[in-house]
């Protein structure tokens, strides 16, 4: 049987729900923007990456380790 690691889901969530915030606290500003489109591309692909960080330590968390 495996133990879940709550540790990892916990900071997994944490993060994919800070890549949400950023996404969408920035896509307010990219109206200010010189050039949004540029902006809001990277915007997404940092959102992205974080998010997709997050899923994968939620994922491992889940799995957790092998117990004794």
């Amino acid at each position: 049987m495996r133990k879940v690691n709550w540790r990892l889901v916990i900071v997994g969530f944490v993060l994919i729900v800070m890549a949400i915030g950023f996404f969408v606290g920035m896509g307010s500003m990219a109206g200010r923007s010189n050039d949004a489109v540029s902006m809001m591309r990277t915007v997404g692909t940092v959102s992205g990456v974080i998010g997709a960080l997050g899923a994968v330590m939620a994922l491992f968390g889940f799995i957790g380790k092998r117990s004794a």
